[in-house]
């Protein structure tokens, strides 16, 4: 059965703050080799964003002529630029067995959750209370009070929504996020498609 396995795919989400990057950075060492997706969008790079590496970078005409072609796995329009995840990257690397991990929003789970539940597993992950990321994000000293004060309205709407995810991370201390997220991590990979079940019966019934 697990010969036949041909990757998984691992939706992360969270507030802005809740600490992913530096969770998946911490455990990628022990979740084996994966394939972190990265975000195709039309506005344009900031200070030190690199083509490829933080996102892909593209014109609005070449956006929406993938859109027509059905080329996005998800995709969304967030104050007037596009942003989505490609599709051929990621089918590539689930060919290659490898566990997809996605930093996306709500909406963009629901989205791949509508396409590929089948191979999909999701986490949500938080700071334990709302006071805790508005000190975090204070803390990081990278934003404005306006946009601080966005965030946490954001996250007001995304924790509601964490009933739809298969596991919630506490991001209490580091130590202890990155220990349940490597757990998750091995879960996703053992998660069987419907056909690889069915493959399975058949084999085993003989």
């Amino acid at each position: 059965m697990q010969e036949a396995h041909r990757g998984a795919i691992l939706v992360l989400s969270g507030p802005s703050g809740a600490g992913k990057s530096t969770i998946i950075q911490a455990a990628s060492e022990e979740i084996g080799e994966y394939y972190f997706s990265i975000s195709t969008t039309t506005r344009s790079p900031r200070v030190g964003e690199e083509e490829g590496k933080d996102y892909f970078f593209v014109t609005k005409k070449s956006f929406e002529e993938d859109i027509e072609a059905g080329n996005f796995l998800e995709y969304a329009q967030v104050h007037g630029n596009y942003y989505g995840t490609s599709l051929k990257p990621v089918r590539e690397a689930l060919d290659e067995g490898k566990l997809v991990i996605f930093d996306i929003d709500v909406q963009g789970h629901r989205l791949v959750r509508a396409k590929m539940d089948d191979i999909t597993t999701s986490a949500f992950i938080t700071p334990p209370t709302r006071q805790e990321l508005e000190k975090r994000l204070r803390a990081r000293s990278t934003d404005d009070e306006n946009v601080i004060l966005k965030r946490i309205e954001n996250a007001k709407g995304e924790i509601r929504a964490l009933g739809e995810y298969d596991f919630a991370i506490i991001n209490d201390t580091v130590e202890e996020a990155v220990r349940e997220f490597v757990i998750v991590a091995k879960a996703a990979r053992l998660k069987q498609s419907q056909e690889e079940k069915k493959k399975f019966i058949q084999t085993w019934l003989g």
